[in-house]
């Protein structure tokens, strides 16, 4: 098998070589190492190989459903044991992880080869991924631009061809976001659907959830299979499915309803492009019979954005905690996280807890609208992937910010309620290009990015789908759907497709 070869085949298909005899594991781990070579320098989506602990995987006998399909696991929550987990910080750099995440070693049982960890923003707080500690991903559909994040060095290396699936989390979009901005599919589970133990109970308060990112939707499905079910001491189970979803995923999901919206919940401008990606998926639906009508969740945008953001403010300061216990100091957190952190440390517990009741009110306002329409659409990135650098505040106030925390006068600041307009303006700016992602997160339900829509520029841009508790099966088979309506498999990216040139005369479609 050549690279080109490699890349005609999704996870699924990959694993029924191996069964067969017909390609070894040893030989595709070659394929997917040789190809990191290759791209690392541009892409930067691996951060840590593991190539020992791969070897060593493949020394022993394989077994499960993916037995010896290359795999990279995030280098955030994902802990795989004697491996340091560094949530993209040079603050975290000490912590190594006696145990592996249970989400790892049900990867691991699948029979999934894991040779590596992939690069995410420090703490997995932004929408793009450039950590000082392992420099800048950039997106194999032009490397200029972002591959989004948290989970941009996944979606990167999926995009390059490196593996055809990776695995990614998602606490406010950041499985959904990065699969949008590099043309690949996306789901994040319903809250309590996959463990976040042992070492989490839950992930910021349960708004993050645990998947993958893959060029097939099959392989998303096979992937829920391995992943979901209860871990002794999680927080609380939900029932699990009548099938298994690589079966529920090939069934036809009856006449949908879905409401759809292309207006910023927090009145942000919405690019042309992700209005134009919305209406060609609408046409898309109605053509296969579905009823699609412009209509989204009473509810109010904007608090809903507030309350995200203070609860994504309060969660860095326990990050930073963690990182001065294992012996970091304030240098080894970028000026981002150390602004967050102070600005979390001035909010009284009794605010946070408010905020976080608010989320049973986003959780009602959408289950009214569930009771009328199957799902929601919106676009999944408000903009076409940015260019690197095009989010950073301008070097002038990053310079004011780092000056007043430096100086310990933010803090104060923050504290005597004088920040109101600063804090705004972070909010705002931080969500602007990524206003529809945070309602999944915060009301515990399933969305998935589907790639439907290349702008007249090649970027990929995808749009979301949002259903109600529990309804991975129905969002998978209609995006099983839609992907035989609308394929994508083989529409590669540049870089992509170059490395093919290389070996053979695939074309992209």
């Amino acid at each position: 098998m050549d690279f080109a070869d490699y890349l005609q085949h999704d996870a699924t298909a990959l694993a029924a070589l191996v069964k067969h005899g017909d390609v070894t594991a040893s030989e595709l781990l070659d394929l997917a190492l040789a190809r990191n070579a290759e791209v690392h320098g541009r892409i930067n989506a691996v951060c840590r190989l593991l190539e020992p602990q791969a070897r060593a995987q493949l020394a022993r006998s394989l077994a499960g459903p993916l037995a010896g399909v290359p795999f990279l696991i995030k280098d955030g929550v994902q802990d795989y044991a004697g491996v340091p987990t560094s949530f993209g910080s040079r603050s975290m750099r000490g912590y190594v992880p006696t145990e592996h995440a249970a989400v790892v070693r049900r990867y691991l049982e699948a029979g999934l080869v894991i040779f590596g960890k992939t690069n995410l923003p420090e703490f997995a707080l932004k929408a793009v991924t450039d950590p000082v500690l392992y420099g800048r991903a950039s997106n194999p559909w032009n490397l200029g631009h972002t591959p989004g994040g948290s989970s941009g060095g996944a979606a990167a290396a999926v995009a390059a061809g490196i593996v055809p699936m990776a695995a990614g989390n998602d606490g406010g979009g950041s499985i959904r976001i990065p699969a949008a901005c590099c043309g690949l599919f996306g789901l994040r589970a319903s809250r309590g659907r996959v463990s976040s133990g042992p070492a989490i109970g839950e992930v910021w308060f349960g708004a993050s959830s645990e998947g993958v990112l893959s060029r097939s939707v099959r392989d998303s499905a096979l992937a829920l299979d391995i992943l979901a079910g209860h871990e002794p001491g999680d927080p609380f189970d939900i029932a699990p499915t009548a099938a298994p979803y690589r079966e529920l995923v090939r069934r036809d999901p009856g006449k949908l309803r879905i409401g759809f919206s292309t207006v910023s919940p927090i009145g942000t401008e919405v690019h042309p492009e992700a209005v134009a990606a919305v209406q060609r998926a609408v046409q898309l639906l109605r053509g296969l019979g579905h009823e699609v009508e412009e209509a989204a969740p009473e509810l109010d945008g904007a608090a809903l954005a507030e309350s995200f953001l203070h609860v994504y403010f309060g969660q860095v300061p326990a990050m930073l905690a963690r990182g001065k216990a294992l012996g970091a100091g304030a240098g080894d957190v970028e000026l981002t996280a150390r602004l967050l952190g102070t600005l979390g440390a001035s909010i009284p517990a009794g605010r946070l807890t408010t905020q976080l009741a608010k989320w049973n009110e986003f959780s009602r306002a959408l289950a009214r609208f569930h009771a009328r329409y199957d799902m929601l659409l919106t676009p999944t990135l408000a903009h076409p992937p940015i260019r690197h650098g095009e989010g950073d505040p301008p070097r002038g106030e990053q310079f004011v910010l780092d000056l007043l925390q430096r100086s310990g006068l933010l803090g104060i600041l923050a504290r005597l309620g004088l920040l109101e307009g600063t804090v705004n303006k972070i909010a705002r700016d931080s969500l602007r290009y990524v206003p529809f992602t945070q309602l999944a997160n915060l009301t515990g339900t399933p969305a998935m990015s589907v790639p439907l829509h290349w702008t007249a520029a090649g970027l990929p841009l995808g749009v979301q789908f949002v259903g109600r508790f529990g309804s991975e099966d129905k969002l998978l088979q209609l995006a099983h759907q839609l992907e035989q309506a609308a394929p994508w498999f083989e529409r590669l990216a540049p870089l992509t497709t170059e490395g093919v040139k290389s070996t053979s005369t695939l074309v992209p479609a």
